[in-house]
């Protein structure tokens, strides 16, 4: 008999893999009956990263108030349980949320907050990103030198790893900037 509580994380597995091979539709179905039967066994841990996967979902749809939603209920989770591995993530997604809705002050806060959290994580990966949609966000405004300023010493740092997409988009970006 499988456990309910890993049949659930293994649906909403399944449904973001749907959702980063393009598949958002079918992949939010999955996420959500993933989560529902996560949360039906009263677990609570690692449920932030299913809302944020549940967010990415909403977001490729268009659905930016249902994003927004899910990342409410992921910082709800976060602050009350402390677990905070995926809180960068959550403020970077919450800051493409915004720029897509046509708020980019909002947006940049995010992306700010974002980047304080990977820096005090030391997570490298989390700051990336997060410098990543920040200088596309300047680069939009106009702030060119500012975007580039930000995302080159942050990937400095990577030394291996090249070509993996997450680096591979970091150099066209940097590209595009100078």
């Amino acid at each position: 008999m499988v456990s309910p509580l890993f049949l659930g994380w293994a649906i909403a597995s399944r449904g973001w893999g749907l959702v980063t091979l393009g598949q958002a539709r079918e992949g939010l179905a999955l996420l959500t009956q993933g989560l529902t039967a996560v949360r039906a066994t009263g677990a609570v841990t690692g449920t932030p990263r299913l809302y944020i996967w549940l967010a990415g979902a909403h977001a490729l749809l268009g659905q930016v108030v249902e994003g927004l939603n899910c990342l409410a209920e992921a910082a709800q989770i976060i602050e009350t349980t402390g677990e905070r591995h995926n809180e960068a993530e959550m403020h970077r997604l919450r800051g493409n949320l915004l720029y897509a809705a046509g708020d980019p002050s909002a947006a940049e806060e995010s992306y700010q907050r974002a980047l304080a959290v990977a820096k005090r994580q030391s997570s490298k990966l989390w700051e990336l990103l997060g410098a990543m949609s920040l200088a596309r966000l300047w680069r939009d405004q106009g702030k060119r030198t500012e975007a580039r300023d930000l995302l080159a010493p942050v990937f400095s740092w990577f030394t291996e790893g090249f070509d993996t997409p997450v680096l591979q988009d970091a150099k066209a970006l940097l590209d595009e900037l100078a």
